[in-house]
């Protein structure tokens, strides 16, 4: 059996792997000529992690994980310390360590597993066809290729996703614009194994360990969508927003390089329960686009590749019905999270006021557990549970 897969991302890459591990042939076409991860970096939380031990990566991703022990939230005007506590509550209860990672780390790395040979890279779908027996992706360039399976894992601005559905997607802007990156730790700043988050006025500093002695940063601040950009600009951007701020964030600024931070207007996606269309079928962004509010949108990538790839293996009535099973196993969940997220993104960014000072004081009386009962909501009921 072959399987077309559109998109080189983690999602694709993931499923690639997944559907070679019960005997798939597989051919995975990206529309760019040079794969950019979207991002400086990735919390993978339990469930995401378990996922790629399933696929046999264990060894791989812990290699690039982040040693993260403890969580913090700070007062970003005062410097105050609001709560600080250990995640090994989490861990123990999840059963597998969470690791943040760098974004094009991961993706190499996926890249490798699944074999560089086999990524064709500048195809941009353009058409596909499903006779009932085969799918045939047609690419810009005049080429095509014909498998029993098509897996539209394209992405936010996903082509296969209107084939299935039948009709566009509007993205939703979420109301904030973020920042990211990568710096070498600075313990000034923060300690070098603890998720260090201020908070304030609506707006979020936060720093993750990553492998190889750095940080993960990124600044949310609520703008409207569409503000012109200067990367060049970009110190002078966040002194401005966090004007007033606790010394650790200023020297954060410092620390930046602008040339490599990326910015990035938040979006969603309304989620729908559609997401397949005979031998088509979507996942990751594509199905089920998200916020990063609460971290799982490349872990419900990763599952969507599990589920998809038990669904091919386990179930023998044709690929079509397999299809149709896969769905009913993964939109529901999917969907929760990326309500969840939004609800979160809600808070955090002050789109309610009263709600967002009702969380800060919250975080002033916190012993970490309703945090990390809020994060083990996420991680838990995911399809290796």
């Amino acid at each position: 059996m072959k399987a077309i897969i559109i998109g080189a991302g983690m999602g694709g890459l993931s499923a690639g792997i997944a559907l070679r591990r019960i005997g798939w042939e597989v051919r995975v076409y990206e529309k760019v000529r040079e794969i950019r991860p979207v991002g400086a970096a990735i919390s993978v939380w339990s469930n995401g992690v378990k996922c790629l031990n399933y696929l046999g990566l264990e060894r791989q991703v812990a290699a690039l994980g982040g040693m993260m022990e403890d969580m913090a939230y700070i007062d970003g005007l005062s410097g105050e310390t609001m709560c600080q506590f250990s995640l090994d509550p989490l861990v123990k209860q999840a059963g597998q360590r969470p690791y943040p990672v760098a974004r094009a780390e991961l993706q190499d790395m996926l890249m490798v597993e699944f074999g560089r040979e086999d990524v064709t890279l500048g195809a941009k779908l353009v058409g596909l066809e499903d006779d009932g027996t085969t799918v045939t992706a047609h690419f810009e360039d005049g080429s095509s290729d014909t498998a029993d399976l098509l897996i539209g894992a394209d992405g936010a601005h996903s082509v296969v996703r209107p084939y299935v559905l039948g009709h566009e997607s509007t993205r939703r802007y979420a109301g904030y614009v973020n920042w990211n990156g990568l710096v070498a730790i600075d313990e000034s700043i923060a300690p070098a194994r603890q998720w260090t988050t201020f908070v304030g006025e609506g707006k979020r500093v936060s720093m993750m360990p990553v492998a190889g002695g750095r940080f993960y940063f990124f600044f949310d601040v609520p703008l409207p969508e569409g503000l012109a950009a200067d990367r060049a600009a970009t110190r002078e951007t966040l002194r401005a927003a966090f004007a007033g701020w606790a010394d650790p964030v200023q020297r954060l600024i410092d620390l930046i390089e602008p040339e490599r931070t990326n910015r990035v207007e938040i979006f969603d996606i309304e989620p729908f329960h559609t997401w397949t269309r005979g031998r088509v079928a979507l996942l990751g962004d594509a199905a089920h686009n998200t916020t990063p509010d609460i971290g799982q949108g490349g872990c419900a990538a990763f599952e969507d590749s599990v589920a998809l790839a038990i669904a091919l293996q386990t179930n023998t009535l044709g690929i079509e019905d397999a299809l149709k099973r896969y769905e009913k196993k993964r939109t529901t969940r999917a969907a929760g999270l990326v309500l969840k997220a939004r609800r979160r993104c809600e808070v955090t960014h002050a789109l309610d006021p009263a709600a967002t000072a009702a969380w800060y004081d919250e975080l002033r009386h916190e012993d970490g557990s309703r945090i990390m009962h809020g994060i083990l909501s996420s991680i838990e009921g995911n399809v290796l549970d």
